[in-house]
């Protein structure tokens, strides 16, 4: 969805803030239009050959998807249904500006087929709510989240760490808020600044201070101790979750699925896994047109809204594998990555690294490599030295 009500200051996300972007990319024609992509995908992929299952998640994204009318959702979800189908017990999930639901509109969804709502709270501190240019309140999130109990709905809520001026208490109170609220599954995400938003022009004058390594670091073991004593165990670098609430459909993208993307700027992966000797499949992965304008002129045109797309070789498939591996607790799989590659991986030098701190061997065949607390904040490095390990 890439519609917002407004823009916040740090967002470098494909989001518009006009009510209609011309030739039918408009919030009242959105789903429609969203509707006519699924159609040219699917016909796209009968084509090419391509036969995938029932989908098993579903996630709407944003932008602000809950700035649509909940019918509208509603509407999307069931053409996904009459095109690919869905899985019964399916994962299906929508991320809310907690400022655009109510206990209404949450039941709406519910009763629609939607198993799980993501709220996006950022901070449970006024002033560092305003620095993020977020409008909402913490009693939005919070009656958001009882909405979404009483619904049936699972809930998730979004933290950001490292906004100018927020001081570990700061951070500490956000989490706790969080923890408080009874959701569980959490993300916290460090705050990124890109040099073309509103706070990243702010920072480069010199009006608001840069974020900090170290600052963002202690702040990432605060969330990760106070997560951990409250019963929510980490399962990606930057998501926690109690046992059984795990995201599956931000799983299945750190396990390198099949995905559908639809809408001006989304991303597909067509083909991943291996055939049955374990070699890699030519992977496809398409990117849509990013402008929603030229996004609905190519549905229009009856053309799949493609902006480009690139196959995935050898070398790059297992780079993916070694990076989305060493992001997840279930760790990277050394068999896995020894028959992509052909090379063994050097047991000394994985001992080194066990012997640094930065990993862990462990899993029912003793081949799974997970990163430790101090690996997944150097992860960059950890994986740099697969990547040697492995001769990309």
């Amino acid at each position: 969805m890439p519609f917002c009500i407004r823009r916040c200051g740090y967002c470098d996300f494909n989001t518009y803030t006009a009510v209609d972007m011309g030739a039918g990319a408009s919030r009242g024609n959105y789903a429609n239009m969203v509707i006519r992509e699924m159609r040219l995908v699917r016909d796209w992929q009968l084509a090419h050959g391509v036969e995938e299952p029932p989908a098993s998640t579903v996630f709407f994204g944003g932008g602000t998807p809950t700035i649509l009318p909940a019918r509208d959702l509603v509407a999307m979800l069931d053409a996904i249904r009459g095109t690919w189908g869905i899985a019964p017990g399916a994962e299906i999930t929508t991320e809310a500006n907690p400022d655009t639901v109510d206990a209404a509109y949450i039941r709406e969804l519910a009763d629609g087929g939607f198993t799980r709502i993501s709220f996006g709270m950022q901070s449970a501190v006024p002033h560092v709510l305003r620095t993020l240019d977020r409008t909402h309140t913490p009693a939005n999130v919070e009656a958001g989240v009882r909405a979404a109990d009483g619904a049936g709905l699972r809930s998730s809520v979004d933290l950001i760490f490292g906004a100018p001026g927020e001081s570990l208490d700061d951070w500490r109170t956000s989490v706790r808020t969080a923890i408080d609220l009874g959701a569980n599954h959490i993300s916290a995400y460090a705050l990124t600044v890109e040099p073309t938003t509103k706070m990243g022009r702010r920072i480069a004058a010199g009006t608001l201070p840069k974020p900090d390594d170290d600052d963002e670091a202690a702040k990432y073991e605060i969330a990760d101790e106070l997560f951990g004593n409250a019963g929510l165990q980490w399962y990606e670098i930057s998501n926690w979750a109690r046992p059984g609430y795990e995201s599956r459909h931000n799983l299945g993208y750190w396990r390198n699925v099949d995905w559908a993307g639809l809408g001006p700027g989304a991303h597909s992966h067509v083909n991943a896994g291996a055939d049955a000797y374990d070699r890699p499949r030519a992977a496809l992965r398409a990117w849509d047109i990013a402008h929603p304008r030229l996004w609905g002129t190519a549905i229009n045109e009856g053309r799949v809204p493609w902006a480009g797309s690139e196959e995935i070789d050898a070398g790059e498939n297992l780079e993916e594998l070694i990076m989305l591996g060493l992001r997840l607790r279930e760790g990277l799989a050394l068999a896995r990555i020894e028959a992509v590659s052909g090379r063994a991986i050097d047991r000394d030098a994985l001992n080194g690294m066990v012997g640094e701190g930065l990993i862990t061997i462990g899993g029912n065949a003793g081949d799974r490599v997970v990163p430790t607390l101090k690996g997944r904040l150097l992860n960059d490095a950890v994986i740099e030295r697969f990547f040697e390990l492995a001769g990309v």
